[in-house]
Parts: structure tokens; C-alpha cells; sequence
């Protein structure tokens, strides 16, 4: 059995918020804590730290390369529409504390003119995205080993929803494992 490793999918399809982190939770609190545990499918930011919190601790999804499809490029207060029109003449980067390429060399208005004219803004949103997401996850794990991973989770929030108006589910979930956001 000590090459066995735990995964777990077909979540993120649809159901119920409350319903899909109590079936995670369920699945982390039997699955082997000395083996990875990867959740399949899910990549949403809020998603990846309620479930890391949860015990997961391995994450694939295509969310953060379909989203630069549609024009959203993900930032620590949720997604910018860099399509829409407010982008057209903003010549700030996507993001001014990511070190990705994209961010290092082009404007919001920029990547707005090509998403709207040309296939290279997906590349370029694509770049920024999957280096958000890295970022995000590694942020998480340097907080678990740092012992500071509930500080983490307080701070990820209240930037997500600086209103504080968090949905129930996260708050649940989150209550779950002893973390309080409220």
C-alpha cells in the first residue's frame, strides 16, 4: 500500500457549494494524511484555499487557461474583464506585484486591444494566469510550513472580499477546520 496515493474527482459540476466542500471534507478526513491527496478539476483562487484548508493538497484544472480565453486575468481581488472597454487605455500591468512575463512587459490596455483584435492576448493571459495560480499555491504552502496558514486564509479573504460579505459555504467550511473568518 505505500504506493498508493489518493484521488479524488467529479466535483465542480455544478452542485451546491455547501454539498462539495462537506464531500471534500468527507474525503480528507478518510483519505491517508501521509499521502498526497489531489482533487481533480477544481482551480477556482476561493476553491484552492477552502480545500487546502480541508487537507487537499494537489489541484489540476483548466480554469485558469479557459478564463484567459473569455478575457479574465486572475488578481488577488478576484478577475479582471481586460476585454471591456475601462481596459482600453489603463497602461498599467495586469498585476504590479507579479513577476510573470506578461505582467513585465505589457499593459492592461495592451492586452485589451489584442483580446480584442488578435489569439496572442490568450497567450499572454494564459502566462499571467497559470503564474497566479503557482503563486497562490505556493503562498499556501509556505504558510503551512511557516505554521501561518489561518493568518493566510484571514488576509486571502479579506483582499478576495475586502466588503467582508463571504459566501456561507466558505465560511462553513472553513469554520469546519478552525478557522474563523467572521
Amino acid at each position: 500500500s505505500s504506493g498508493i496515493n489518493a484521488e479524488y474527482g467529479g466535483l465542480s459540476g455544478g452542485e451546491e457549494k455547501e454539498d462539495f466542500w462537506k464531500t471534500v471534507s468527507i474525503c480528507t478526513d478518510h483519505l491517508p494524511k501521509e499521502k498526497p491527496r489531489y482533487l481533480m478539476g477544481v482551480g477556482y483562487q476561493v476553491e484552492l484555499v477552502v480545500c487546502s484548508a480541508l487537507g487537499c493538497d494537489m489541484y489540476d484544472c483548466v480554469f485558469p487557461t479557459r478564463t484567459a480565453r473569455f478575457g479574465s486575468a486572475l488578481v488577488r481581488t478576484g478577475q479582471l474583464q481586460l476585454k471591456n472597454k475601462m481596459f482600453s487605455e489603463d497602461l498599467s500591468p495586469i498585476d504590479d506585484q507579479c513577476s510573470c512575463l506578461t505582467c513585465k512587459t505589457y499593459s492592461r490596455a495592451y492586452l485589451h486591444f489584442l483580446l480584442n483584435e488578435d489569439t496572442t492576448g490568450v497567450i499572454l493571459l494564459t502566462i499571467h494566469n497559470i503564474a497566479y495560480q503557482l503563486r497562490l499555491m505556493s503562498d499556501i504552502r509556505k504558510s503551512i510550513m511557516e505554521d501561518k496558514f489561518p493568518d493566510f486564509i484571514r488576509t486571502f479573504f479579506s483582499t478576495m472580499f475586502p466588503d467582508k460579505s463571504y459566501p456561507s459555504w466558505v465560511v462553513d467550511a472553513l469554520s469546519s477546520v478552525g478557522v474563523n473568518l467572521v
